[in-house]
């Protein structure tokens, strides 16, 4: 019965090959949109993710995402180190500033303030240049995506000079860290360092990073942290979710993206009803046949269940692979570092999918289920 349905599918080969077209374009658009935008939804919060040696980030209660932070007072960092449970905590600076390169063009600047003495937050992989470089006077490391739009993609030339806010700077390495949201260019620099390239004010820390003691919950911690200090304390995990939140609440990036998602759906939904049917109607004597052979509706319906299958099989597996393909194909390009495919889209999508073959191979399969054998004999 089933080789029967899997010829009668493939007689046909425009049809047989319009049916897999539809599945896997639908396939190719929904996994490539999801990925990219949970990739692009993720890079909000990289920079969070990035400084891997505190637990917690303290901040004023008004902050709602990473790039939105009001300054704190130089005391907050004393309370903060007197709360119960704390190991260390240590002030941070993230900003935004202008760069003046040697040409005369400027660039925005995520500009990043490490500890003096710890380097809390500091890039983990260098690509030139060495850490302990920000010891020099006006030292500035920058990530490699930004090196290379302010500098282009030649090779890396230590000991540059630009000014960041009217400010002497001197690159003295370049790391590799992840994406942030904006294609900005990422410098590291010392704390007070920081406090001379940042627009003048009576403060800049704006975060303070903490490290709990051994044993020390920090959920518990962060609620003592604000008990004792009034400012808002929470762990790296809520802070980016709070920061991704913002995005998807604030932003039109997931409407714009479920748009694009929906349509995958509808049109491999709309292609693979419209041409199963058409195969069905047409192929209506040979149901006829099978029915008035004995074979009941049930039976008829496990076939064209079959058929759908395994057309959204062969559909589902070229689109993944082709989505695949281009996340390869782009993964050198700066400009999509840190997008790839997730098992997550590939979860969904693979769901999508079997629920477009599955309802349309059911409303397709309605005409054979009322169908009287006796077509068969008809001229």
């Amino acid at each position: 019965m089933y080789w029967i349905a899997l010829r009668m599918l493939t007689g046909d080969r425009n049809k047989y090959l319009a049916l897999i077209f539809g599945v896997s374009f639908a396939t190719l658009l929904m996994t490539n949109q999801v990925s990219i935008f949970m990739g692009i939804i993720t890079r909000t919060g990289n920079q969070i993710l990035e400084v891997r040696d505190a637990e917690i980030w303290v901040m004023d209660n008004r902050v709602r995402f990473l790039d939105e932070a009001p300054p704190l007072q130089d005391t907050d960092l004393l309370r903060v180190r007197g709360v119960p449970g704390v190991a260390w905590a240590v002030r941070h600076y993230k900003g935004t500033v202008q760069a003046r390169l040697e040409d005369g063009n400027t660039r925005g600047v995520l500009l990043t303030g490490l500890d003096d003495e710890s380097m809390v937050g500091a890039p983990h992989e260098m690509i030139v240049g060495d850490l302990a470089d920000l010891k020099k006077p006006d030292a500035v490391i920058v990530d490699k995506a930004g090196y290379e739009w302010m500098w282009g993609d030649g090779p890396y030339q230590l000991g540059r000079t630009f000014q960041i806010n009217d400010r002497r700077a001197v690159l003295v390495g370049v790391c590799k860290v992840s994406s942030p949201f904006l294609s900005t260019p990422i410098a590291y620099t010392r704390f007070s360092q920081a406090a001379r390239f940042a627009p003048r004010g009576r403060n800049v820390m704006n975060y303070i990073l903490v490290k709990a003691q051994d044993g020390v919950d920090a959920d518990a911690l962060c609620r003592q942290i604000e008990e004792r200090t009034g400012r808002a304390a929470l762990t790296q995990s809520q802070f980016f979710w709070k920061t991704i939140r913002y995005f998807l609440g604030s932003t039109g990036i997931p409407v714009n993206f479920g748009i694009t998602i929906a349509l995958g759906f509808i049109v491999g939904a709309a292609v693979t009803g419209q041409t199963l049917y058409l195969f069905i109607v047409e192929n209506l004597k040979q149901f006829g046949a099978l029915k008035a052979m004995g074979i009941p509706n049930w039976g008829i319906l496990q076939m064209v269940l079959m058929q759908a299958l395994l057309i959204g099989g062969i559909g589902y597996g070229l689109g993944v692979g082709l989505c695949a393909l281009f996340f390869t194909v782009t993964a050198n390009q700066t400009q999509l570092a840190g997008l790839h495919m997730t098992w997550v889209a590939i979860l969904g999508t693979g769901l999508a999918v079997l629920i477009i073959v599955v309802a349309t191979s059911i409303f397709s399969a309605r005409r054979v289920l009322v169908l009287e054998p006796a077509i068969v004999f008809r001229g």
